[in-house]
């Protein structure tokens, strides 16, 4: 028994990590839930989807920052912070508020129910609104065309940005896990 004691305790310190670590990044993924519940019951989301996209965007860390600047859980632009400002009629925004978990949620889903009313008559928004949100909406013009136009199917072989596409399929993918977690929303 003495010559296993090592290998027994590697073991049980190996699983001791893993078991620690998958504890910690549960709990970094649930810390959010409450503001991401509130922001996606304001604009009228599923709250899987708003945490699929912070999963993706900045895997939970609202100290993110992007290349383009963009900042925070779902990383957010400063324009989009000032379209968002400005539809919800507060004048005296300040852009620091970005940093600021919640009000940058609010802003992520306000956007993403932007972008998938702006893609209502295809027969799924989704890709295209994740396109649009990850690519922006002049490469979405651009890849919407033909049966692309309102076929997701189609859309999603249309985009040239293998990274976009990738972007689609995993935060499609992340949401369907979320489900479990969150109650649907009432109409």
């Amino acid at each position: 028994m003495r010559r296993y004691w090592p290998i027994l305790l590697i073991v049980l310190l190996t699983i001791d990590f893993f078991v620690a670590r998958w504890w910690l990044l549960a709990r970094k993924e649930k810390r959010f839930d409450s503001i991401i519940l509130a922001s996606a019951k304001r604009y009228r989301l599923e709250p899987a989807l708003v945490k699929a996209v912070i999963w993706k965007e900045s895997a939970f860390n609202p100290d993110a920052k992007g290349l383009a600047g963009e900042v925070g859980l779902m990383q957010i632009r400063s324009l989009a912070a000032k379209e968002w400002a400005t539809a919800e009629r507060i004048e005296a925004f300040d852009e620091r508020s970005l940093n600021d978990p919640r009000t940058n949620t609010l802003i992520g889903a306000w956007y993403l129910s932007k972008l998938l009313k702006r893609y209502r008559q295809t027969d799924n928004p989704l890709p295209f609104a994740l396109a649009d949100y990850n690519a922006g909406r002049a490469n979405v013009l651009r890849w919407k065309t033909g049966q692309a136009s309102t076929n997701h199917a189609n859309f999603i072989q249309q985009i040239t940005f293998p990274s976009t596409q990738s972007y689609i399929q995993l935060v499609t993918q992340r949401q369907s896990h979320y489900r479990k977690q969150f109650q649907p929303l009432a109409p």
